[in-house]
């Protein structure tokens, strides 16, 4: 059977768009490197003002964050000076280090009218050695992102390697990131390149080892357990994972292997060490009133996370 089933909780980043939060969990803070998983939409209505839904300039550390559209678009905009548009199926990869500030904004009216919105972000933790290494920022798009199809089966590997498939999206450490399509009735076997391993459900129902699984459902995997996965009904999902790094601290938007240094990144921000995006700078996310250990339930830690 599986390690464990985790059941996405609602969590709000911004004045009018919710989430389905799904990583840190209580039970288990981190797949391989993966230790932050949202999920928002599908939405196919939106406030009249789409700046409702923008989420501010804010600041990471430690990580690097990987936006992926289904449908819609998102503007970034970062400390960096970069202004890039994310479209379905690029990948922005934003690798914070020492230290970045950025902005996701909703500034396409064309969302109100056709296509909606649907998007998944994760946090892959950093290992130690690149911690503080400088901010980056790529944007990929889907032609470097190889595609692989079956009778039944659609699937695109984001990053990382599995099933054979491999990209030249800069990972920092041993992780795979799939994006996947099953038809009713189709099958597909879990790879087992990787130590930890979880499937994300976005829509549709799997079933895994004899039992059923819906939307909002990730199965986190044992290390050697083999399972094959049947679309009960046409289905979208995730699979991600990767060799761990160890223990990893998480605090707001921050991610470090020392507390030490989440205190230190709280006062860069106040002190405006980490800079505003220059092309997004007349407003920003304050940091959060300190609470004790904010990712130590499942209750989310103090918003917006994205």
């Amino acid at each position: 059977m599986p390690e464990l089933i985790i059941q996405a909780r609602e969590a709000a980043v911004s004045a009018h768009l919710s989430v389905k939060r799904i990583l840190p969990f209580r039970r288990k803070r981190m797949v391989g490197p993966f230790i932050f998983m949202d999920h928002a939409g599908p939405m196919g209505s939106f406030p009249s003002e789409l700046t409702s839904m923008d989420v501010l300039p804010h600041p990471h550390i430690g990580l690097s964050t990987i936006t992926y559209l289904f449908s819609g678009n998102v503007t970034h905009r970062d400390s960096l000076g970069v202004e890039q548009i994310i479209r379905p199926g690029e990948v922005n990869w934003m690798t914070a280090g020492k230290g970045i500030s950025h902005s996701e904004r909703f500034e396409d009216p064309d969302l109100l009218q056709k296509g909606g919105l649907e998007m998944l972000q994760t946090w892959v933790a950093l290992p130690k050695s690149v911690e503080e290494n400088d901010p980056t920022f790529e944007n990929y798009k889907p032609d470097q992102l190889p595609i692989y199809t079956d009778k039944g089966i659609w699937m695109r590997l984001i990053a990382g390697n599995a099933y054979g498939l491999k990209n030249d999206v800069a990972v920092h450490s041993p992780l795979f990131y799939l994006h996947l399509k099953l038809e009713a009735g189709a099958k597909i076997d879990l790879p087992t390149e990787h130590s930890e391993r979880a499937i994300y459900i976005a829509s549709g129902n799997l079933e895994l080892l004899g039992r059923t699984y819906s939307n909002g459902q990730m199965i986190v995997f044992s290390k050697s357990e083999e399972a094959t996965v049947l679309a009960k009904t046409n289905a979208e999902f995730m699979i991600l994972g990767g060799e761990p790094l160890g223990e990893r601290f998480i605090w707001w938007n921050f991610v470090s292997s020392s507390k030490e240094r989440i205190e230190q990144a709280k006062n860069d921000w106040q002190t405006g060490k980490i800079i505003l995006p220059p092309n997004d700078d007349k407003e920003f996310i304050p940091l959060p009133k300190s609470r004790s250990n904010p990712a130590s339930s499942d209750v989310p830690p103090p918003e917006p996370l994205s």
